[in-house]
């Protein structure tokens, strides 16, 4: 089903730019981005795909976890989509991890040009390990964050409608932050992709949308 979202931007638009093997290769600190992060095989390339209404915009992979590589893609000048690796299915090191870690949390800190993060969870196993340290990094650095509990169209609507409430629940442990959590799918656009459209738009407007959650597509 096509989104009638409308809003100021073409996401249509959007265009792949450059691969950057660390975060120390990224392009000049300026304009506004929003970052995409999440597990492995939480579905990462299939939203940013759906988002902008293209099939391989964004490649995946048969093996989780096997591209380390930080994707850029240009909404119009001055603001960009970054796509992190994902997380939790890669075979490195514990010091090639805590290297990473070490570069993804400073990212988060001081990257003047980070105008929010979409943390992309599986809605059938929500809240593992690096999804929480995810939240934490992102709360500890005042930064805005939309979480998406992706393959929302694998649930019938009681079910989903519970998952979403019982994560709800479960992240009021990390305390107060700018959070909003959303049900999605990349399948059945009738699910969150109109509030996360107009929300990354109020992003890049630098527009406050507050925190909450949204169950929609009922």
């Amino acid at each position: 089903m096509e989104s009638k979202c409308e809003t100021p931007y073409n996401f249509n638009s959007v265009h792949f730019v450059m691969s950057a093997p660390s975060i120390a290769d990224l392009p000049e600190d300026s304009g506004a981005e929003i970052a995409f992060i999440g597990r492995s095989n939480a579905g990462k390339s299939s939203c940013l795909n759906a988002l902008c209404n293209r099939k391989t915009l964004a490649k995946t992979s048969r093996t989780p976890g096997r591209t380390r590589l930080i994707n850029l893609f240009e909404l119009e000048p001055g603001k960009r989509f970054v796509d992190l690796p994902g997380y939790g299915f890669a075979k490195v090191s514990k010091q090639e991890k805590a290297a990473w870690d070490r570069s993804l949390e400073e990212y988060l800190q001081k990257r003047q040009s980070l105008k929010g993060l979409v943390l992309l969870m599986d809605i059938r196993n929500p809240l593992k390990e690096g999804d929480r340290q995810m939240i934490d990094w992102s709360l500890a650095a005042n930064i805005p964050l939309q979480i998406l509990l992706t393959k929302a169209d694998k649930l019938p609507r009681g079910q989903r409608k519970k998952a979403v409430d019982e994560t709800a629940m479960a992240l009021r442990e990390f305390g107060p932050g700018d959070m909003r959590l959303f049900a999605f799918s990349a399948v059945d656009q009738s699910i969150g992709m109109d509030a996360f459209r107009l929300n990354l738009t109020a992003w890049f407007d630098e527009t406050p949308i507050g925190g909450g959650t949204e169950e929609t597509g009922e």
